[in-house]
């Protein structure tokens, strides 16, 4: 039986890559007019970000310092001080946007808890960000306990069930990630599902040999948890 589900924060239960998405369009047009034709600046910017990625770690603040950088080496110390200033303008706006849940995800989550599963947030990033969509979600209270953490590998979600006393066999993780919320989980002997998200950042892109079971949407997982891991009434 299935004693623990985790659910991860960003692009399961609520929106998250669309701002990024959004930012990396505008962040083209902005340098535009200070490059010459044929740079390929969403590249840049992804190399940039993955260079950074073990100094900044994840989340809006370390992007926002991916496009300075980005805008700086691409320009050659060329870009405005008014361009600048804009992109810290485009990261307040990833971190101060209001939190919007995914379809289904409210009515999910409450039937999920009400009826006597424990649940945990796993979600990854910027602390004080995790903790701020976390707060807006209006979900903190159906869950057993909140894990944010700076990396989602093998490691922590080892410590993760150390915590919650359930071994490994017992736990089940639910995220649109396959390379953070199923392929470690399983390499631990833990249980995955995969609710793809329409888009992925490329960090997080990965195979899995199609077993791992995959659902269209949240909504559909109440029903597949009580076909597979019922709870004793």
């Amino acid at each position: 039986m299935i004693e623990l589900i985790g659910l991860d924060g960003d692009d399961t239960l609520w929106r998250n890559e669309d701002y990024f998405t959004v930012t990396q369009d505008r962040f083209g047009e902005l340098l535009g007019p200070y490059l010459p034709t044929g740079i390929d600046v969403q590249r840049a910017l992804e190399t940039t970000e993955r260079s950074n990625l073990e100094v900044f770690g994840y989340g809006a603040k370390g992007f926002t310092l991916s496009l300075i950088e980005t805008a700086i080496e691409l320009t050659d110390g060329r870009v405005p001080a008014a361009v600048i200033q804009d992109l810290v303008g485009f990261g307040r706006w990833i971190l101060t946007h209001p939190v919007e849940l995914l379809e289904g995800v409210a009515d999910v989550v409450t039937e999920l808890s009400t009826s006597g599963r424990r649940l945990v947030i796993v979600t990854k990033g910027d602390l004080m960000h995790q903790e701020h969509k976390v707060a807006g979600s209006g979900l903190a209270d159906l869950f057993d306990a909140i894990e944010i953490v700076s990396e989602k590998d093998e490691l922590t979600y080892r410590r993760l069930l150390e915590r919650a006393h359930v071994p490994a066999d017992r736990f089940l993780m639910v995220g649109n990630s396959v390379r953070s919320d199923v392929l470690p989980v399983l390499a631990i002997g833990g249980r995955a599902v995969h609710i793809p998200y329409h888009t992925t950042w490329a960090h997080e892109h990965a195979d899995h040999d199609g077993s791992v079971p995959t659902l269209a949407s949240i909504r559909d997982l109440p029903a597949w948890l009580e076909a597979r891991s019922p709870i004793p009434r």
